[in-house]
């Protein structure tokens, strides 16, 4: 209906300025594949939750990119294992908490727009830190990172929340990242370049 809509306001604009057949035309494609993909990018498809309190969802759809040993530093200040996925323009961009538990540390920075697989990303774009705190006091935290094209990061829990695991915790537009940083005696499930499904791979088994 909206596309119709647009289509139709378009048509009666071009045509009153006298605009020719042939880039009417075109304006009708351009304006239909436009929309077709902004109301791909904000799909949000029902899914299976994988649910398990000893698994490690992945919090996005999209590419594995890093799987390495690093010093966590802003939160948690020990070593831990990063796993990172890239989402791209074409992948849902729904985040889901990768565990169920107690959110205990929520904060926003901003920060630059370098491309969201640069090494640095992680500690110098837009992004979002959240930490989870599972029932047995394990601590798994998270990272929204916002990208060269992606610059709205949305998030709709607050500290203290009760989180459900594989359900929606927010949203990141246009190209971007999430960190996922687990302990170090957990059981990697993915491997570098991996499609990973939100809710539905699981990155790792806890111990």
């Amino acid at each position: 209906m909206i596309l119709l809509l647009s289509l139709i306001l378009i048509n009666t604009g071009l045509k009153s300025l006298g605009i020719n057949e042939t880039i009417l035309y075109l304006s009708y494609l351009v304006s239909s594949m436009l929309y077709l993909l902004v109301l791909q990018f904000f799909r949000n498809p029902l899914i299976k939750i994988n649910e398990n309190p000893n698994y490690v969802l992945a919090p996005a759809d999209g590419k594995v990119v890093v799987i390495e040993e690093t010093v966590e530093k802003e939160y948690l200040h020990e070593k831990r294992i990063q796993i990172s996925i890239f989402m791209s323009p074409l992948n849902v961009h729904i985040n889901r908490n990768p565990v169920g538990g107690v959110i205990k540390y929520i904060k926003y920075h901003a920060g630059k727009y370098m491309v969201a697989w640069h090494p640095k990303a992680s500690t110098d774009n837009e992004r979002t830190t959240i930490v989870y705190e599972l029932a047995n006091g394990v601590q798994i935290l998270t990272r929204q990172i916002a990208g060269a094209v992606a610059r709205r990061i949305k998030y709709y829990i607050a500290e203290s929340d009760q989180v459900a695991q594989g359900e929606e915790f927010g949203f990141i537009k246009f190209g971007s990242r999430v960190d996922v940083f687990i302990p170090l005696d957990a059981d990697v499930k993915v491997k570098i370049d991996q499609e990973a499904k939100g809710g539905r791979t699981v990155l790792a088994e806890l111990k």
